[in-house]
């Protein structure tokens, strides 16, 4: 930058992210449905949901469906960052692996009744919409990490919900 150029001036430069980002962030392409992206990763991940869960034995889902969720955490916190760096954008809606990791968590102990599924489903869309404190300002947090808390929370939200109506046997379980 010479003396008499500003500061926005200056270009920024957008490295590519790698392949494995932006298959993992969008989710294999599921975050570039349109209209409503995150809507499109959350029935991703219950359909993901429903088609493995099946194979799982009862007592061993909420640990499969907590270790879906954690390994969108951990996987999707660099990619997402990547992807968001690539796009200059801080929260791009492509990327939906946050979806994904809220949506999981809000499926962990849930029977596999169409009802309670279903409920979880809206639910986590709801929260993830709403944004009640403190979900909102995770999203603050720096790239990847705000990308994907804030829908951790609003899954655990979710699933809390879910939990309760279960208790209560306002949904079958």
């Amino acid at each position: 930058m010479t003396a008499t150029a500003s500061a926005s001036d200056a270009r920024v430069i957008r490295v590519p992210a790698p392949r494995w980002a932006w298959l993992l962030a969008t989710f294999f392409g599921a975050g570039r449905l349109r209209p409503g992206p995150g809507t499109w990763g959350s029935l991703a991940a219950l359909g993901l949901w429903w088609g493995v869960g099946h194979w799982i034995p009862g007592p061993w889902r909420p640990g499969a469906a907590l270790g879906f969720a954690a390994a969108a955490v951990l996987l999707g916190i660099p990619a997402a960052t990547r992807v968001a760096r690539e796009l200059g954008d801080g929260d791009p809606s492509c990327v939906v692996i946050d979806e994904v990791a809220g949506q999981m968590l809000a499926l962990v102990a849930v029977p596999f009744y169409w009802q309670s599924l279903l409920a979880a489903f809206i639910l986590f869309r709801a929260f993830d919409i709403v944004k009640p404190p403190p979900v909102r300002q995770l999203e603050n947090l720096p790239g990847g990490v705000g990308i994907v808390l804030d829908d951790v929370g609003a899954g655990l939200y979710a699933w809390g919900i879910v939990q309760l109506l279960l208790r209560f046997r306002i949904l079958n379980s």
